[in-house]
């Protein structure tokens, strides 16, 4: 067997009390087959059914017993025809006994296989677990499941159980329920077995483990606190986000009676000379450049690899910090976890006396991180203890890159606690988003909460495996919609929200939309006007909760700006136009805005400020309709493209055709004389020419 080949037995309840969810169990089954059509083609599973009528299976011929089980499917390489079968499961008529179907599909791989590949042989058993098991005929149901589990640890398997019960009568069937449970502990406390039990059917798509990945260390040495004082680590991915399979570039033009043709399209580049196309430039003669202002600086790759920061290969402790200065959004890519390094009982005990530490007092470490040698960047994160609670798994560390400086993004919003009390919720209000927010939990009392992110499968990509699985079938195949179970990920709950029909009605009451109508001037204009304290200044800023401090929603900025520089003139002129006061900030900011565009337009070298100057006038043309100013920038616009064509830069108005910067028609702002279809069209003129 390969070193990443897996061999796994599905052990199948299809008795009775299974029938309601058999349609999920086929859903999650034939999944796990197409994952493996996809990753893992040279996989081999089998396929023990129990709870049949009729028995069928290699150990009731051989020693007698094992009744009513039945082999579907001997171990064998995964293909289509078995998922085919797993999409028809028979329904059956007698109560199974799990514990002689986990037999039999030991006894299959134990055939197969022998005492080798330990580690890659799997069982998987999905059953409700609701009836009893047969007496042995000597010792008690405990020893009998203590000897299968040394059996599995002595071959070297492992073993999933999930245990659904969605819809079952609990307590008719308590006592057996609980003995089974028991039964199935003893599973887990003496051999490799994890048992998940299953409320939900889509907890139960999530809840087989579909796709094998072997874990891979991305570092293994020391983690340096001091430079007398290392501990022996590894370091595993904890989180990694799933993507689509690859998909691959294939020609059809190989004979059909080719059978060794791989189809393969390879990609050949060549580049040529912008002054003579015919000839092709070498490797030798190429070489890379970075913009650099107006001119491109040429750097060759030697000193490119030479001006490469390479640190070596090391996990330094930088210090300790406050859990609460950590703030969650500082957490980038994906989760590592450091383990001591197995076997090796002082890092184990160092290791776990450090998380408990910082546990205790509330800490979190900085490290410095080089996975690997010749690295090119260095990674600076956090390591958070992960203390187990479990005995048997020792004490850990979950890592989580930070950012530098040049990855945090700043945006200034303005604070809900500076709005008036007019604009804040009352205590009515309160109350409703309260009670909304109780209905919509997905804990609910007495039951286990939904969409755990460990049993909650990515609906995107089943649905992808599955079309992928139709179109195998058929070319022509389409797009099947999205499965009910998936769809519960996606959406709220459809009977919640009828349950609490009444919770949602009495939020909407309280929260009413009403249209807000357009003004055919801004506040800031209308109190231009107006003398201060008169009764039309207080009608213009509107009584109660329907007041809308448009500006302060328009444009976040506080800052006291009173010119438009060179570095972020976009944020400098929404900072003036948000300035309260006095009104004639809005005519200074859109002036200064005219003069940095023409001064931008008229400087530039080649187009290099095309990209800021268009930033300018889009930032521009949305404060004018903001403040109902059209007037100004269509005038200004027009000047512009005249301008334009007077100095020769007929390639900035190509430049904003192309990003389809056009005159402020009527529909967006009510004072403009121009038409939709004329604003339209003032592309086309533009690019004619005036």
């Amino acid at each position: 067997m390969a070193r990443n080949k897996e061999a796994l037995v599905l052990v199948l309840d299809v008795g009775p009390t299974m029938h309601a969810i058999l349609p999920q169990i086929e859903k999650v089954c034939s999944m796990l087959i197409e994952k493996k059509l996809i990753y893992s083609k040279s996989d081999e599973v089998g396929v023990v059914l129990f709870g049949t009528e009729a028995t069928e299976n290699e150990l009731t011929k051989e020693v007698g017993g094992y009744e009513h089980i039945t082999v579907l499917r001997h171990i064998k390489v995964v293909d289509g025809d078995l998922l085919q079968a797993l999409q028809n499961l028979p329904r059956e008529s007698v109560d199974g006994d799990f514990l002689d179907a986990i037999v039999v599909g030991m006894d299959m791989l134990i055939k197969k296989f022998g005492p080798t590949n330990k580690g890659k042989k799997r069982l998987c058993l999905i059953t409700n677990a609701l009836h009893p098991i047969k007496d042995p005929y000597e010792g008690t149901k405990e020893d009998q499941v203590s000897t299968i589990a040394s059996q599995m640890m002595a071959q070297g398997m492992k073993m999933d159980c999930v245990i659904a019960r969605l819809t079952q009568n609990m307590e008719a069937n308590k006592r057996i329920m609980e003995e089974n449970d028991l039964l199935l502990r003893v599973f887990s406390n003496k051999s490799s077995t994890k048992t998940v039990y299953v409320e939900s059917p889509t907890k139960l798509l999530g809840a087989l483990r579909t796709r094998n990945i072997s874990p891979v260390t991305i570092y293994r040495g020391d983690l340096e606190l001091s430079p007398k004082l290392n501990i022996k680590v590894w370091v595993y991915k904890k989180t990694s986000e799933e993507k689509f399979p690859t998909l691959k570039r294939y020609s059809n033009k190989a004979p059909p009676t080719d059978k060794f043709a791989t189809h393969e399209v390879k990609v050949d580049y060549e580049y040529k000379s912008i002054e003579d196309p015919t000839r092709v430039v070498p490797p030798e003669q190429r070489i890379k450049g970075y913009r650099y202002g107006p001119q491109v600086v040429p750097i060759s790759s030697a000193e490119l690899e030479a001006v490469k920061f390479k640190p070596d290969k090391s996990v330094k402790l930088l210090g300790f910090a406050n859990a609460s200065n950590i703030m969650r959004h500082y957490y980038m890519k994906d989760v590592n976890i450091f383990i001591a390094e197995p076997g090796n009982a002082k890092a184990i005990l160092a290791v776990s006396a450090l998380a408990r530490a910082m546990k205790e007092m509330m800490k979190v470490a900085i490290v410095r991180c080089v996975w690997r040698q010749g690295q090119g960047n260095v990674v600076v994160g956090v390591l958070t203890p992960n203390v187990s609670d479990n005995e048997n798994i020792p004490d850990s560390f979950c890592f989580n890159v930070l950012p530098f400086a040049e990855d945090v993004r700043e945006f200034q919003f303005p604070s809900f606690s500076n709005l008036p009390s007019s604009m804040q919720p009352n205590q009515q209000q309160q109350e409703a988003a309260d009670r909304l927010v109780r209905m919509l939990d997905l804990a609910l009392l007495g039951k286990e909460e939904i969409l755990q992110p460990d049993f909650t499968p990515n609906p995107i990509l089943e649905r992808f495996y599955r079309y992928l699985e139709l179109k195998s079938k058929d070319k022509d195949a389409a797009v099947p919609p999205l499965d009910e179970t998936l769809k519960k990920i996606t959406e709220p709950d459809p009977e919640i929200l009828f349950q609490n029909k009444s919770v949602i009605e009495d939020f909407r009451r309280c929260f009413e939309l009403k249209e807000n109508p357009k003004l055919k001037k801004s506040t800031r204009r209308l109190l231009k006007e107006k003398p201060s304290g008169s009764d039309d200044e207080r009608e213009a800023l509107g009584n109660g909760s329907d007041a809308q401090p448009m500006d302060a929603i328009e444009y976040p900025s506080k800052i006291k700006t009173e010119k438009i520089g060179d570095a972020n003139p976009v944020q400098d002129f929404e900072a003036m136009m948000s300035r309260r006061d006095s009104p004639e900030w809005v005519s200074k900011a859109i002036q200064y805005m005219k003069d940095k565009v023409f001064e931008l337009v008229e400087n530039s070298c080649e187009g290099d400020s095309y990209q800021k100057a268009l930033e300018c006038l889009t930032a521009l043309r949305k404060g004018c309709i903001l403040e109902q100013e059209p007037k100004q920038f269509n005038d200004f616009i027009l000047h512009l493209y005249k301008f334009c064509q007077q100095k020769d830069l007929k390639s900035f108005c190509e430049y904003l055709a192309s990003h389809g910067i056009t005159l402020i028609s009527k529909t967006e702002a009510a004072d403009s004389e121009v038409t939709e279809d004329e604003a339209k069209t003032f592309i086309v003129k533009s690019e004619q020419g005036f």
